[in-house]
């Protein structure tokens, strides 16, 4: 029943899916149409659009999200096995809480078959609504936002994409674990949340620090449930996007790697781009990060959960007063961090959490420096 709230694709898509070659992208994805849906028993990616805006001022439309579409599908893909839907749009509710319903459950009933699905919006509020579709699951939820803002704004804000963080944290069931943004801007942060982030034990990670060596971002990556990019994290000389305008931001190499880095893990189930602003240039871009994120899909190594640590060098370090133990992956050369034993079974964490790290994150083991990202994991875990 859940699947009524997707409305077919235009015949404009369709008709151009069906002009493209048999080696464009196009020609190998489900599409939902008036006549057909997808089986979804055969179906491992799952393209939907939202055409909700009434969480921000931005504006989206069908005719944008057909242009979205029409990039995406002239595109040519890599060496890709799995099957990809294009599932149609989620049409704005009469209430802003009814599109987020519908995306709630939907994104839901597709996590529960192991389909990944891809949101295009809308605004960035609808990422609570993603978040949302995880209750019924009940499961803790890792968030990773690339965005330049910590979206922490008051809980009775009128604009819900700049409060939507608020809301989750404050909301019962409380699923939220982990909150990580990616490429903030500290003068568009009031310093107030700034400390809120701190005090939180959440992750922030600023621009420069992303942009001077990208790869710092991969363990971020490989520890969420949930993805969510702001194109306005993006610098408008690279999105088209001067109506918002942005003079600093990722370039759209750097987007496209942070795009490759979410598919590629192996615990990123939902995948959700917003505020897109129209412009035939950003529609470009959000074609080729959508392929990044597929592509990273297809190279995933299956390495989370461990099955077991025979294929992994475990190294203990010892330090003054703790002891870190870190394994190195055979096969991906990646490295985890142990976490001490969860203390209060209400945070749903399994003990001896296992967290994604660096080789950076070793090395500074054991020259005395504990990860910083250990040591807020490690805080959160005994609240």
């Amino acid at each position: 029943m859940e699947f009524e709230f997707l409305h077919p694709l235009n015949n404009e898509i369709i008709q151009y899916v069906e002009s493209l070659t048999s080696q464009n992208l196009g020609s190998k994805v489900v599409l939902h149409s008036e006549v057909d849906f997808p089986d979804l028993d055969k179906v491992q990616i799952a393209i939907i659009g939202v055409l909700e805006n009434r969480g921000d001022s931005n504006e989206i439309n069908a005719v944008e999200l057909t242009a979205i579409r029409k990039e995406f599908y002239s595109l040519y893909p890599g060496n890709w096995q799995s099957t990809i839907a294009d599932l149609g749009d989620i049409r704005a509710g009469n209430e802003l809480s009814d599109t987020y319903y519908a995306v709630k459950s939907v994104v839901a009933s597709l996590i529960k078959k192991k389909i990944i699905p891809i949101i295009i919006g809308g605004s960035q509020d609808l990422t609570y609504a993603m978040y949302r579709a995880y209750d019924v699951l009940e499961q803790m939820v890792n968030l990773v936002s690339i965005d330049s803002k910590f979206d922490l704004g008051k809980e009775n804000a009128t604009d819900m994409a700049s409060s939507y963080l608020t809301r989750m944290i404050i909301e019962e069931p409380n699923n939220l674990f982990n909150y990580s943004v990616v490429g903030y801007q500290t003068y568009y942060n009031a310093q107030e949340e700034i400390d809120l982030m701190e005090k939180l034990f959440f992750e922030g990670y600023r621009l420069g620090e992303i942009t001077n060596d990208i790869t710092i971002a991969e363990p971020v990556f490989r520890d969420a449930d949930i993805v969510s990019v702001d194109l306005t994290s993006i610098q408008s000389s690279n999105s088209g996007n001067f109506v918002t305008f942005t003079p600093n931001g990722f370039n759209g190499k750097e987007i496209c790697s942070l795009s490759r880095y979410a598919g590629i893990s192996d615990k990123v189930s939902i995948f959700g781009i917003f505020n897109h602003n129209s412009s035939k240039q950003e529609s470009i871009l959000i074609a080729q990060i959508l392929w990044y994120f597929i592509e990273g899909y297809h190279y995933r190594s299956n390495e989370y959960p461990f099955s077991t640590k025979d294929n992994y060098i475990k190294y203990i370090v010892p330090l003054e007063q703790e002891e870190l133990i870190f394994y190195k992956s055979n096969k991906s050369e990646r490295w985890w961090i142990e976490v001490p034993q969860i203390i209060h079974s209400h945070t749903k964490r399994e003990k001896n959490t296992l967290l994604p790290c660096s080789y950076e994150d070793y090395l500074g083991a054991i020259n005395q420096e504990i990860p910083n990202r250990w040591w807020k994991n490690q805080r959160k875990s005994i609240i």
